[in-house]
């Protein structure tokens, strides 16, 4: 069994106000800091095995405040990138509401691409899956923590728990949220969402110790008969 964290990173000065996708130098504010701090202090003394990040700054930074008092090293994953979005990155929101695509990227984004070389929503999800699955693989019986982007979060969460691509919307994921996927041979179970909260129910339970074998009964003394 291997259960993976999902966090979010913190917040910055590009969100609600433009789409900064790969755009280089976006880094936390203030408040995500501070975001990623609390993340780090609610993870407590779980045991995780590896940190892995998208390669993104903000991304980074997050991990980093996660990593450093565990003594942690950081591994940077490209496939746990932001989404790419072509000629829209960088562009302000209040004017992409207005693009004839803005009303596929909501209810059709399996097949809506955005502008000018950009990714499906669909082929970021394959993407994510692919690269979680690969991530899984390698710790059998652990915990891994993956620090990524609202949108890679919730399109691979919307995968594992068997929710339509066109409907991941549905989904919120915040800042610097933890949520936690276990996989066993039943496949995967959702044990944490878009959490801000104590973690504590996460700490893998220690394994019951076998019962001791029945002892054979004892042979009955027979009296030889006089």
């Amino acid at each position: 069994m291997t259960t993976v964290l999902f966090i979010r990173h913190g917040t910055n000065d590009w969100v609600h106000g433009r789409l900064a996708g790969w755009t280089p130098g976006v880094h936390l504010n203030e408040e995500g800091r501070k975001q990623a701090q609390a993340a780090s202090e609610r993870l407590g003394d779980l045991p995780i095995a590896t940190l892995y990040t998208s390669p993104l700054e903000r991304c980074v930074e997050t991990a980093q405040a996660i990593a450093t008092p565990r003594n942690l090293s950081l591994q940077v994953v490209e496939g746990l990138g932001e989404v790419r979005y072509g000629e829209w990155q960088g562009a302000e929101l209040k004017e992409l509401y207005k693009h004839e695509l803005w009303p596929g990227v909501q209810h059709y984004p399996s097949g809506t691409r955005f502008p000018g070389g950009g990714e499906t929503l669909g082929e970021v999800q394959s993407r994510g899956v692919a690269t979680i699955d690969g991530l899984r693989a390698q710790h059998p019986k652990q915990i891994i923590a993956v620090v990524s982007h609202a949108d890679l979060i919730r399109l691979v969460l919307a995968y594992y728990i068997g929710v339509h691509v066109d409907l991941f919307q549905r989904l919120v994921i915040n800042p610097c949220s933890i949520t936690a996927v276990t996989f066993d041979h039943m496949g995967p179970r959702l044990l944490a969402y878009n959490d801000t909260g104590s973690l504590e129910h996460l700490r893998p339970k220690p394994e019951p110790a076998p019962e001791p074998a029945p002892e054979a009964p004892a042979a009955e003394d027979k009296q030889a008969a006089t």
